[in-house]
């Protein structure tokens, strides 16, 4: 590295559908915030829409126009891309001649990705002399704006080290390690991504419950927050406010489309294993249900749901309806 102290950052994040995402924005800006409070160089960044990093670079991230510029100014560099494809683009491009070498940079993804694509990419960077870090996050937008996520990472140690003063405190709340072998970062995502799906399938059936028997999804959520803990209100907070269903142009708190991604991958994985994810099964199914009901609603303003958004699902097979009355009092 060029500076054992201060080493260079950049932040690559070009494939989101209107440039840096809220996610990843977040990351970023707690991470730039960081930076000017430790009087270090400042974060170097691109995405396919540099505009989007406008409160990035208001902070004194340095907006630069291509891939090869960010590896070329820096030492460590973070993706955060939304899927496989999305980082195998990215890989291709950081691996061209254009991009110079890349031995000794420490590359960090935080993608949720395939076991097996986060396998492949790790040897592929190490042939080349980097060091790979897989470093997937549990949190949704909300969480990442508040610096609060949980990062699982796995990769050389030496990485790891040089990696951690810029992870507990700064993005996130909290850091798991897992060794060298970076799939197990991706294979600790997706068992917590089933966890979770599971847990958001079982809140939203107990709330169609709630509300078919006359309990009320008040009381419910009474139970949930004093027996079950923070993580089980927060879902059903998401439920109850309508956050599940956001309004016509306006960013779910996570994608729908990416929840779908992320369980799939699940029971790939459990699959190979030998064995079956079947309340995943169920969950995956709710979560396609969900999308066609978005497209089929779409009138010229697209719908984008939340990975929540099973709840519609499960109340309409209940007679209840997709939308809520608090989410058609809002959107009317």
């Amino acid at each position: 590295m060029s500076s054992q102290t201060h080493p260079k950052l950049g932040w690559i994040e070009p494939y989101c559908t209107s440039g840096l995402g809220s996610m990843g924005l977040s990351m970023s800006t707690n991470l730039q915030k960081h930076l000017n409070a430790t009087c270090a160089p400042p974060l170097h960044f691109t995405n396919r829409t540099l505009s989007r990093g406008a409160p990035l670079q208001e902070l004194g991230g340095v907006p630069v126009p291509s891939v090869s510029e960010v590896l070329e100014v820096s030492d460590i560099v973070f993706l955060s891309l939304s899927d496989d494809t999305a980082l195998q683009t990215i890989v291709s491009q950081i691996l061209r001649p254009a991009s110079g070498s890349i031995a000794g940079k420490i590359i960090v993804d935080t993608t949720t990705v395939h076991p097996d694509t986060t396998s492949s990419i790790s040897n592929t960077l190490a042939e080349a002399g980097a060091l790979f870090v897989a470093a997937p996050v549990f949190g949704a937008s909300p969480v990442a704006a508040t610096g609060q996520l949980l990062f699982i990472v796995a990769g050389p140690k030496q990485a790891l080290v040089a990696l951690e003063p810029f992870v507990k405190g700064v993005m996130g709340r909290g850091v798991i390690e897992l060794g060298e072998d970076a799939s197990k970062a991706s294979l600790m995502k997706t068992s917590g991504n089933f966890i979770t799906a599971a847990m958001m399938e079982m809140v939203s059936e107990a709330h169609v419950f709630a509300e078919k028997t006359g309990l009320g999804s008040g009381n419910l959520e009474v139970l949930i927050r004093e027996n079950y803990g923070e993580l089980a209100y927060t879902m059903s907070k998401r439920l109850t406010t309508g956050a599940y269903c956001p309004p016509k142009g306006e960013r779910p708190w996570s994608d729908l489309g990416l929840a779908i991604k992320d369980v799939r991958i699940g029971i790939s994985c459990a699959e190979k294993a030998g064995t079956r994810l079947k309340v995943a099964e169920v969950a995956l199914g709710h979560l396609v249900e969900a999308k066609g009901w978005a497209e089929e609603e779409e009138e010229g303003v697209a719908r984008m749901l939340d990975s929540s958004s099973m709840f519609g699902v499960i109340r309409r097979d209940a007679g209840l309806g997709f939308e809520t009355d608090g989410v058609k009092e809002r959107d009317a």
